[in-house]
């Protein structure tokens, strides 16, 4: 397989395999994450359309909330993103309920909008595609904030983002099945390795 073929996808769930297992989540346990799912589903069964009603996030700020998640993990071919597996739900949920991921959060979002205003005039969402390209690939590398210390609590936002929402992602119903995880199974016989196709 040539390097070309790997997709970010790929990459993000060679950093998850162990979700299920607990050992990859960085940022929550998976037994919170189940939960969280667990809750955001019922509101959701609960509500004419099938709606979710932000409990920490002004509506604006869930907007880019929900951008932020979707640019992180959108959809690829058959398989639906972050919107689609409830991250930016399961990212509201829990930052009600965390002050420390208020503050994180909520203030990144606040540093992201306002920083956004002073270089293009406008907030986030109101920015064009390629501005908005351009501020995430400002703060999706840690070295750019030893370069401009400015940009050091967006670096640091936007990892923690990145972290919740595929922590969202990868233990929501679309991440499992997209993980092809099937749970500890019994099996009567290992028959061993693939072969490794010759290249």
């Amino acid at each position: 397989m040539g390097l070309k073929s790997v997709s970010r996808r790929d990459i993000l769930k060679s950093l998850t395999m162990g979700a299920m297992a607990g050992s990859v989540l960085r940022v929550i346990p998976t037994q919170a994450a189940e939960y969280a799912h667990h809750l955001v589903d019922a509101e959701k069964a609960a509500t004419p359309g099938g709606s979710y009603t932000p409990k920490f996030f002004r509506p604006r700020q869930y907007k880019t909330l929900q951008s932020l998640c979707q640019t992180i993990i959108p959809p690829e071919g058959d398989t639906g993103g972050a919107l689609e597996a409830g991250a930016p739900e399961f990212v509201d949920l829990l930052t009600s309920e965390n002050s420390d991921y208020q503050l994180k959060l909520g203030g990144g979002l606040m540093w992201l909008d306002a920083t956004c205003t002073d270089r293009y005039g406008k907030p986030y969402l109101d920015c064009a595609a390629p501005q908005q390209k351009e501020i995430l690939d400002a703060i999706a590398y840690r070295a750019n904030a030893l370069k401009d210390p400015s940009l050091a609590q967006g670096v640091a936002f936007f990892a923690f983002l990145r972290n919740l929402t595929a922590d969202g992602f990868f233990t929501s119903e679309i991440g499992i099945k997209y993980l092809g995880y099937i749970g500890n199974k019994y099996m009567p016989d290992f028959p061993g390795c693939p072969p490794v196709p010759d290249v």
